[in-house]
């Protein structure tokens, strides 16, 4: 899950916890659409970090030569 899943998680649970007043049976929305925001707000987190460290990484390329002429 990417920086667009995780803000799609938060946009549906906005809208799961503030604009739908609907029950189904035993199943309150509000509390879903708080759940989703908050696995949203760390699956963010998460990926936000993860980012910031694989920006920090360095690569060194290490290059040999071998010559191929022989001294006959």
């Amino acid at each position: 899950m990417g920086i667009g899943g995780s803000i799609f998680l938060i946009v549906a649970g906005a809208i799961l916890a503030f604009a739908v007043s609907d029950v189904f049976s035993g199943v309150d929305l509000t509390m879903v659409g708080y759940i989703c925001m908050a696995a949203g707000v760390i699956a963010l987190v998460v990926v936000l970090a993860m980012n910031k460290q694989r920006t920090n990484t360095s690569h060194t390329e290490y290059v040999e030569r071998h010559d191929d002429r022989r001294i006959h």
